[in-house]
C-alpha cells in the first residue's frame, strides 16, 4: 500500500502548503467571486487544489517507473498526456479568463497524445452503431477524445460544494481499481489507487471545513486521469464489460447530458452559460432547512459540506451495482437506464417540490 500512501503524503503536503500561504498568492489563486449561481461559499478560497492531485500522482508514477523501468512507464507517460488538460484548467483557476471551449480542446488534445502513444482507445462499447465507428483508428480516435473531453467537463460541472466531486472520484477509482486487481491487471490498480491516495490527500483540507478548492485544473485532470485508466483497463482486459466505464461515471455524465437540455432545449439558453439550476443545487436550496436565514460563515460552510452528502449516495447507487457486474453487459445497462429515469424523476421531484421525505434535513 506504499503507493497509495506516498500520494496521499505528497498531495496532502503541498495542499497544506497551498492552504498555509494562501494570503501571499491570493491575488492569482483564490476565488473572490462569492455571487455567482453556482458560488456557496462565505469567504475567499484558493481554487488550486489539483496541485497537490498532480504532485501526489505525479510521485506515484516516479515509484512505478523506478520497480520496473522496462515495463512501467505507462504511468509517467499517462501524466504526461494529461499536462495539456491540466495546464488549461489552472490558467482558468488563475486567470479566470479561459472559456469552456479551449478547456475542452486542451482535453481531447490529452486524450489524443494518449491514444497515440499508451493506445488508450475505445474499440468497443456495445451500442449499435457506434461500435462500427470505432471499428476504425480514426473513428476510435475521435470517439476517444470526444468521451474524455465530455467525462472531464462532467467532473467539472458536479464540482459544486466540498467534497462533491473529490469523493465521487475516489468511488470511482476505487472500483477501477477493484476490478483491475480482479482481472489480473496490477499496473491500473496501482494507478488508480495513486489516485485515490492523492484525491484523499486533497479532501482532508477541502472536507468539510473547505480551505481550498479543486478547481477546474483538478477537475479536468481528475477527468482525464479517471477516464484514461477505464479505457486502458477495458482495452487491455476484453473481460470487462464496456458498459462498466459508463456506469461507473454515470452520474456526472447524466447531470451534464441532462443540463443540456435543460439550458438549450427548455430555456433556450447556450449550454455553456452557468446556472444555478444543477440538482446539487436545487438540494443545497431546499432540503437543508436548518441553515435557512442563517449567512453566519460558519453555518454556510456546514450546509455546504452537508450538501455533498447526499449526492455521495446518488454516486454510490451507480459504482456499488457497476462493481458487483462489471463482466455483465446486459444487467450493466439495466442500470444505466434505471438511474437516468431514476435521476430524472427526482429532479423533477425537487423541482415540484414533491421530494420524498428521507431527503429532508431539519433540524
Amino acid at each position: 500500500m506504499s503507493i497509495l500512501f506516498s500520494a496521499f503524503i505528497g498531495a496532502f503536503a503541498l495542499t497544506l502548503l497551498i492552504v498555509r500561504w494562501s494570503r501571499t498568492h491570493a491575488h492569482l489563486t483564490n476565488d473572490h467571486d462569492l455571487s455567482g449561481p453556482q458560488k456557496f461559499h462565505a469567504h475567499p478560497v484558493p481554487r488550486i487544489g489539483g496541485l497537490g492531485i498532480v504532485f501526489g500522482v505525479a510521485i506515484c508514477a516516479g515509484m512505478l517507473w523506478w520497480r520496473d523501468p522496462a515495463n512501467d512507464f505507462t504511468a509517467p507517460l499517462l501524466l504526461l498526456c494529461g499536462l495539456p488538460a491540466f495546464a488549461a484548467g489552472i490558467a482558468e483557476d488563475i486567470t479566470k479568463r479561459v472559456s469552456p471551449r479551449p478547456r475542452l480542446i486542451a482535453t481531447a488534445a490529452s486524450a489524443g497524445l494518449a491514444f497515440l502513444f499508451l493506445d488508450a482507445a475505445i474499440v468497443r462499447t456495445a451500442i449499435p452503431g457506434l461500435d462500427w465507428v470505432v471499428a476504425t483508428p480514426r473513428g476510435s480516435a475521435l470517439v476517444t477524445m470526444f468521451v474524455v473531453a465530455g467525462i472531464a467537463s462532467s467532473i467539472n460541472i458536479i464540482d459544486g460544494f466540498n467534497g462533491l466531486a473529490s469523493m465521487c472520484v475516489v468511488l470511482m477509482l476505487i472500483c477501477i481499481a477493484y476490478v483491475a486487481f480482479l482481472v489480473g491487471d496490477a499496473l491500473i490498480g496501482w494507478m488508480a489507487l495513486a489516485g485515490v491516495g492523492a484525491v484523499l490527500g486533497f479532501f482532508f483540507w477541502n472536507f468539510p471545513a473547505g480551505l481550498v478548492f479543486l478547481g477546474d485544473g483538478g477537475a479536468y485532470f481528475l477527468g482525464f486521469y479517471l477516464s484514461e485508466l477505464a479505457i486502458l483497463l477495458l482495452y487491455r482486459n476484453p473481460q470487462v464489460s464496456p458498459m462498466f466505464p459508463l456506469l461507473l461515471c454515470i452520474y456526472p455524465v447524466v447531470e451534464t447530458l441532462f443540463s443540456i437540455y435543460r439550458r438549450k432545449v427548455i430555456k433556450g439558453r447556450p449550454i455553456g452559460m452557468p446556472d444555478g439550476a444543477h440538482l446539487h443545487s436545487l438540494i443545497y436550496r431546499r432540503f437543508l432547512r436548518w441553515a435557512a436565514g442563517d449567512r453566519t460563515a460558519r453555518e454556510l460552510t456546514r450546509r455546504n459540506s452537508m450538501t455533498a452528502t447526499y449526492l455521495w449516495m446518488l454516486c454510490m447507487a451507480s459504482v456499488v451495482p457497476a462493481v458487483l457486474w462489471w463482466d455483465s453487459t446486459p444487467i450493466l445497462t439495466g442500470f444505466i437506464a434505471v438511474f437516468a429515469f431514476s435521476y430524472v424523476s427526482l429532479y423533477w421531484s425537487i423541482v415540484r417540490f414533491k421530494a420524498p421525505r428521507w431527503m429532508l434535513f431539519r433540524r
